[in-house]
């Protein structure tokens, strides 16, 4: 390859993938340039390119960056870096960072707010785009980070982070008065680290998922009962949030059938099956919402110390339920995209490239 790299879907065809060699780009006054070290491959990468337009996901790193024109889209993944130049102080060689990274060899970003848990990236073109995407944690100022436990961070940070603030929006209303939570797509990582959040807290939890994911589902142990979609005419007609992470047109209508007016909240937390499920919905599920409320009632630091705890807890346990599969290179990543996307990757699977 050359001094750096670059892989890139169709925006029209997600199938369709280039891996292409460019240039590290020089810095200028005000920025630092970051080699992408070790990232994570999980439908939530394929959800950011679903949505890549209606959600503004294409516009984090643009193509034009890396050498691709604008049928191109670089769908955002999550992982470590390590500061490799750097014109801004405060930010120095060798810091290794955790954040939003493009699937590149590189990513030049502008510092700002730097402190000892790092920066935000206040690069014009993001300045408008969701807050939390543009913050980088420095490993050294991040009390939730710890070096053998890197892969689970790449692999389930982001998504945990979404499970929590949905766990604790749920409880912060009182479950909605529900005697039920309905999660669909069970099996998936965002889903059972919801659960985790949730079980035992208030509310029966019932999992639902496909035949073939369904003694995976049970063996985690976070579910008080999984169902398969087939069999949502089981489910007990009582108060029920339905929490949808699958954005399955059918299942959301055999739950309605099923439960009539017993559906007091009909919430679209993401999407699994590349299905959008938000105009359907009855409302959406925004992790920096909930974030944003409980800086506000609990502070920067007091939201941290909650998530390290909660995250500790999690970490705790995974290893029970995941699979790591490490890959190497580019090519590993372009791989690891298709078969992700194909949906041939087991629940158990954790993708991470050693890019």
């Amino acid at each position: 390859m050359a001094d750096s790299w670059s892989f890139a879907v169709a925006r029209a065809d997600l199938g369709q993938t280039t891996l292409v060699d460019v240039a590290a780009p020089a810095i200028r006054a005000g920025e630092a340039l970051l080699r992408v070290d070790r990232v994570g491959l999980t439908a939530n990468n394929v959800t950011y390119a679903v949505l890549g337009d209606s959600m503004r996901y294409w516009r984090f790193f643009p193509p034009s960056a890396y050498g691709l024109g604008p049928q191109w889209g670089l769908p955002p993944l999550w992982g470590f870096a390590d500061v490799v130049a750097s014109a801004v102080p405060g930010v120095e060689v060798g810091q290794r960072i955790y954040g939003y990274l493009p699937p590149a060899g590189h990513l030049v970003v502008r510092p700002d707010r730097v402190d000892a848990t790092g920066f935000r990236d206040a690069s014009p073109h993001r300045a408008e785009l969701p807050s939390p995407y543009n913050a980088y944690r420095s490993t050294t100022g991040d009390p939730a980070y710890q070096r053998d436990q890197e892969d689970l961070l790449i692999l389930f940070r982001p998504l945990f982070f979404t499970s929590f603030m949905l766990a604790d929006q749920v409880v912060d209303n009182d479950f909605h008065g529900a005697e039920t939570l309905l999660v669909s797509s069970a099996s998936s990582k965002t889903a059972y680290a919801a659960a985790f959040e949730l079980h035992g807290r208030g509310p029966r939890l019932v999992g639902l998922t496909s035949p073939g994911n369904l003694a995976f589902t049970r063996s985690l142990g976070c579910y008080d009962e999984v169902v398969a979609y087939d069999d949502v005419d089981a489910l007990a007609v009582v108060p029920t949030v339905y929490l949808d992470l699958s954005g399955a047109p059918s299942t959301r209508a055999a739950v309605r059938r099923r439960l009539g007016d017993r559906l007091v909240r009909d919430i679209a937390v993401g999407l699994t099956n590349q299905t959008p499920n938000a105009d359907a919905a009855g409302e959406v599920f925004f992790a920096p919402v909930q974030m944003r409320k409980r800086r506000q009632d609990w502070g920067r630091d007091g939201l941290d110390a909650r998530f390290t705890e909660a995250w500790r807890r999690f970490a705790a346990v995974l290893g029970e339920w995941l699979d790591v599969q490490v890959g190497t290179g580019p090519a590993a990543l372009q791989r690891a995209w298709v078969d992700v996307l194909a949906g041939r990757t087991p629940p158990r699977v954790g993708h991470v490239i050693q890019v």
